[in-house]
Order: C-alpha cells, then structure tokens, then sequence
C-alpha cells in the first residue's frame, strides 16, 4: 500500500471510505508491521500523535491545518464503537 497516495487522494468522503478499506486490508494482510496490535494501542498511538502533531508537520515541511473539525473527528471514532 503507497499510504502517501493513498492519503494525498483522500478529499471526498468516497475517497476517505477507500482508503479506511486499504488500512483496514494492510492490517489483515501485513499485520507484523503495525506498531498498534490492539485498539488500546492504536487510539493511545492516535492520542500520542495528536498531542506531538505540530512536530510532526514541522519535521515533513508541511503547514499545519487551520480548519480541523475536532468534533467531527470525536464523533467519527466514537461511532466505531456503536455502529454496525
């Protein structure tokens, strides 16, 4: 899987939905090398990123966004829980 295709694609919600079917297909077909086995260890990988994210941006040289929609974003991973 080319993860920076694949994610500088991503800018429809049809796009978005082909890509979490490509993540969710790299970890039944390369599960090894997921550093986050678990969900526990993936949403604290996911807590742990958004907390060091400026960095992040920094160290690609890429700007940071301004118009993140952090409740969308809340309620999105809060659905995984309760939706079939």
């Amino acid at each position: 899987m080319d993860i920076d295709r694949i994610i500088d694609s991503v800018n429809s919600k049809e796009e978005f939905m082909k890509f979490l079917v490509e993540l969710r297909c790299d970890k039944e077909k390369r599960s090894e090398e997921w550093e986050n086995k678990d969900i526990n260890a993936y949403l604290e990988g996911v807590y742990s990123w958004v907390d060091d994210m400026e960095g992040y941006f920094q160290n690609m040289n890429i700007e940071i966004p301004k118009d993140i929609n952090w409740k969308f974003i809340a309620i999105l991973f809060y659905v995984g829980k309760i939706y079939e």
